[in-house]
């Protein structure tokens, strides 16, 4: 009777071990930013000026603390979309949404536990509040995360194809600067705005809707800046994955939306 034969565990290519490892770091991001999401900061910016919809002059940047590890999706999206073509990029945005409900999932369950009345363990108002508003700040950031990051692929792509394949840094940066403002104006009205109305919290009120605009501008403006400082980390990017990986970009035929 002959031997049956041996299964040796599957070796992965270096191409789908680049693709894992930015797969995760992207997950990991998006994670991250709708934990730190529910705080709020601003960031004077030493002028003012006047907007239509407000009679206050906007005269600092604020934005959810989201937005720090939030822009990293968004260069891994465009460098997995240049190497992998756009349903990998679509592929690593379904795998981060289905993460992220997962998380959602485990936080529901974490607040639904019963408190251990303890001096040494964290007071549950505090537990109740914060990660009360992160549930809040999770669908709201998965909403405007899936809907932000197709409006990239797809720009990416289309810009790609118009361009045949040059000018880099105009289809990296120029669809985050449009997915991002998108991105910025959904998160904003759904975490701050709606979804304090549908679910209600003694100490986290609706947001008006003429701070539901200054913090969506403001904020993209400070995306706006990221997303043009980020354009040379495209490019290194790039170099890494040709130079230490072997990758090379996608034709621009290829790149069809």
């Amino acid at each position: 009777m002959p031997t049956p034969p041996l299964h040796e565990p599957h070796e992965l290519s270096t191409p789908q071990k680049v693709y894992l490892w930015l797969a995760c770091i992207s997950v990991a991001s998006l994670l991250v930013a709708d934990i730190t999401g529910c705080k709020l900061f601003s960031i004077p910016l030493g002028f003012s000026f006047s907007v239509p919809w407000s009679d206050q002059p906007i005269d600092a940047i604020q934005h959810t603390c989201g937005m720090l590890a939030f822009p990293i999706t968004f260069l891994l999206t465009d460098l997995i979309n240049e190497y992998y073509g756009k349903k990998a990029a679509r592929r690593v945005v379904w795998l981060s949404f289905a993460m992220g409900f997962l998380v959602f999932l485990f936080i529901n369950a974490a607040l639904n536990m019963n408190h251990l009345d303890a001096v040494y363990n964290v007071k549950k108002e505090s537990f109740d509040n914060v990660l009360g508003n992160t549930r809040i700040m999770y669908v709201a950031s998965i909403a405007a995360f899936l809907v932000g990051s197709f409006s990239d692929i797809i720009l990416f792509s289309w810009i790609k194809k118009l361009t045949k394949g040059r000018h880099v840094w105009l289809r990296a940066t120029g669809s985050t600067i449009i997915s991002q403002f998108i991105d910025s104006l959904i998160v904003t009205y759904l975490a701050f705005n709606l979804g304090r109305q549908l679910f209600p919290a003694t100490d986290a009120v609706p947001m008006p809707m003429t701070d539901v605009l200054k913090t969506a501008l403001t904020g993209y403006m400070l995306k706006y800046v990221i997303a043009i400082a980020l354009t040379p980390a495209i490019y290194l990017g790039r170099y890494i994955l040709h130079a230490y990986f072997g990758l090379m970009p996608l034709p621009p035929e290829q790149a069809t939306p």
